[in-house]
């Protein structure tokens, strides 16, 4: 019987943990405990001295706004009230919580009742009814300062108790409105449509229109709603036809007599003339020749984006009048075909790309797009003097077996601080070049540079230097920095040179 409580109160709390929807609310508290296992059983309520002390964690779930399941786990010390030893105790609970007051308040009172099973460690387990009363105050819109009394019947050991808690809730998860509404934390307008599928995050509308308003009420939102202020008809973009002939009163020039779409709405006998047969009077067609529509005074609109094709820099593809047609991916205010960074906002001062370092060099100019440098290095930070020195060291320091290109262990400390120096410059890459002197025979001059630098470049990526950030390269004795008449020369001219570039 223990053992089942225990598994399935564990279970409880790991499924309650890990399979909720993030729509409802949840809160996690930490709680200082004070312990009466006395003024019960014969002691006084306030021998404050007889207090023990213990520690509780608990996870909440709100099925509403008033309506809380709490499970808090217990650990503390108590003194036995027979043989006065101190014992300690391990606890879960599972208990119901109402809150009387709007959560949005300062101060929210609630009542709890529930069930319980406390482990003595080495001893016996007891089942209790935990019974208490609790205020929240609240700190920040996310912190409140628990004070909270419980008083608990037990029910195996016969030893009723009290426990009295002070802490801090921290809530998590989603909110629920003063309706009861689930606002996500992601809502930024508080509609209850998510931002990431609402089409007008920043204005409050109703779920069944993807969080839009639909001012005039006609089931049309107003950013499609041609007339959104007077209720109408979907099919005609939201406005009204008084006369239902089909033409909205809007272009209707006969709105109380029902006429024809050719004739602007009105009786036959009110004709003008139309050569394209669009419905727009020839004297105000800017295209008389083509058929149009209303809304681009009788010009083509290919693209159907309420812009005309010889206005449209882009009419084959559907956009914003704002961005003259073309569509503008991103909503930064730069259309697709001026912008550098179509695919991330940015400031039309940078051409529609971010400046994601804060440098002052936008993205699509910055050789190191993630860390600020100054504007005459591309973006890049400057490479201290101190790496540059360690760089003209390795050059001199590396070694290798003669005649092959084995690294002998010598290399291992000087490879280990270049590595070091591309992890401290994440947007750089190196070029790995090797060099040799005269001796010997120029092909295999070059073959030894070659795999000389390779050694080089798989070390480092045992070091864990991405292969994408590096390269290298062999020169064999093709560019000497000495002359290969001397034994100190040659040095010289055998070496492995790590060159540092934007990595962009």
């Amino acid at each position: 019987m223990k053992k089942l409580l225990i598994i399935t109160l564990i279970l409880t709390i790991s499924g309650f943990s890990y399979s909720q929807s993030p729509d409802f609310l949840r809160s996690m508290s930490f709680k200082k405990l004070f312990l009466d296992y006395n003024s019960q059983n014969g002691g006084s309520i306030t021998a404050f001295k007889n207090y023990r002390h213990g520690f509780e964690v608990g996870i909440a779930h709100g099925f509403t706004k008033n309506f809380k399941l709490y499970i808090p786990g217990k650990f503390g010390v108590v003194q036995d009230t027979i043989d006065k030893t101190y014992k300690t105790l391990l606890g879960v609970d599972a208990v119901f919580q109402y809150h009387f007051l709007n959560q949005k308040g300062n101060i929210t009172p609630y009542v709890q009742a529930g069930a319980g099973i406390m482990q003595i460690y080495k001893g016996d387990y007891d089942i209790n009814v935990p019974i208490g009363i609790g205020l929240n105050f609240k700190a920040t819109d996310r912190i409140y300062i628990n004070i909270q009394s419980e008083y608990r019947i037990s029910l195996n050991l016969k030893e009723n108790n009290l426990h009295h808690g002070v802490g801090i809730v921290y809530a998590f998860g989603g909110k629920k409105d003063e309706g009861g509404v689930v606002v996500d934390i992601k809502d930024g307008d508080g509609d209850g449509v998510r931002d990431d599928m609402d089409l007008c995050p920043q204005v409050r509308g109703p779920a069944e229109l993807n969080g839009c308003p639909d001012t005039d009420g006609d089931g049309v939102p107003d950013y499609k709603d041609a007339c959104p202020d007077a209720k109408g008809l979907k099919e005609l973009k939201g406005c009204p036809d008084t006369d239902g002939d089909g033409v909205p009163d809007l272009e209707d020039e006969c709105p109380n007599l029902a006429g024809s779409r050719f004739n602007k709405g009105c009786p036959e006998e009110k004709k003008f003339s139309d050569k394209d047969k669009d419905g727009v009077e020839d004297k105000i067609d800017k295209c008389p020749e083509q058929v149009g529509t209303a809304a681009t005074n009788g010009c083509p609109d290919s693209d159907n984006d309420g812009v005309a094709d010889f206005e449209d820099e882009c009419p084959t593809i559907a956009g914003m009048v704002t961005a003259k047609g073309c569509p503008d991916s991103d909503s930064d205010g730069t259309p697709d075909n001026k912008d550098k960074c179509p695919k991330a906002f940015g400031p039309k001062v940078y051409d529609g790309c971010p400046d994601t370092d804060g440098d002052g060099l936008d993205d699509f100019n910055d050789k190191c797009p993630t860390m600020p440098g100054p504007v005459e290095n591309k973006g890049c930070p400057k490479i201290a003097e101190k790496d540059k020195e360690t760089l003209d060291i390795a050059m001199r320091s590396v070694e290798f077996d003669l005649g092959k290109a084995t690294l002998k262990t010598i290399s291992y400390q000087i490879l280990n601080q270049v590595s070091e120096i591309m992890k401290r410059y994440p947007d750089y890459n190196v070029v790995i070049s090797g060099h040799t002197d005269n001796t010997g025979s120029s092909p295999l001059n070059q073959s030894l540079s070659e795999q000389r630098a390779k050694s080089c470049y798989d070390y480092m990526i045992g070091q864990g230097i991405s292969a994408l950030r590096m390269s290298y390269v062999g020169y064999g004795e093709s560019r000497p920095i000495a002359t290969n008449d001397t034994p100190q020369g040659r040095t010289l001219n055998r070496r492995v040179e790590f060159n540092l570039v934007p990595g962009k």
